[in-house]
């Protein structure tokens, strides 16, 4: 368990990735695809974008708590998809139905001010949903999919927090820890040295 923290130390504070933003990885479609799915501008489509890039964009065009601006990269047989600033990947079905057709899309979201997430989304269908501070609390169509994993990585599914008053320590941590297990790609400071696809969203 130790070991699981330290990997996953850096993210501690939520930087460099601020207070609210949604990092999912999406398997077996190019950043490409993933992009037109979401509902971007396709005129604003640019390749090279650096990290750092994508947050500052994304401030310049901000939509309404929604990310304006998103990358994506291709990472073994995942797309990584950052919305810096944003959420709706994790939770609006008006974009994860579309990114998701056909696929599995697994998602971390953190928002200072609402409820973070953790989903993983089947073909346009919530499979297992929580809030990272209340792991025992799941929805979707198997929410019992990743209780083995949900232990392993301290996300302890049968702990109520209403119960036991002590909160789930490094909730973050452990969310990317979960979501490494169904991947197989650990979340790392390398991945936001990458180039993404980069573009913006579309207006409501």
């Amino acid at each position: 368990m130790t070991e699981t923290l330290e990997e996953f130390a850096w993210l501690s504070g939520h930087e460099p990735l601020g207070e609210i933003y949604c990092v999912s990885f999406v398997r077996d479609l190019s950043p490409e695809e993933v992009l037109r799915r979401f509902g971007v501008d396709e005129s604003t489509m640019e390749e090279g974008v650096a990290f750092d890039e994508l947050g500052e964009r994304s401030v310049e065009t901000m939509r309404d708590d929604a990310a304006g601006y998103i990358g994506a990269a291709k990472v073994g047989d995942w797309t990584l998809v950052i919305e810096p600033g944003g959420w709706q990947l994790a939770v609006d079905p008006d974009i994860y139905a579309p990114v998701s057709r056909g696929i599995e899309v697994v998602s971390v979201c953190r928002h200072n001010y609402a409820s973070d997430s953790f989903a993983y989304i089947v073909d346009g269908e919530p499979v297992v949903h929580f809030d990272p501070m209340r792991p025992y609390d799941r929805s979707g169509s198997d929410p019992d999919r990743f209780v083995k994993e949900m232990s392993e990585v301290g996300l302890d599914p049968e702990r109520d927090v209403d119960v036991d008053d002590s909160p789930v320590e490094s909730p973050m941590e452990r969310s990317f820890a979960l979501a490494s297990r169904i991947t197989g790609l650990p979340f790392s400071p390398e991945m936001l040295e990458l180039r993404f696809l980069g573009a913006e969203t579309l207006e409501d």
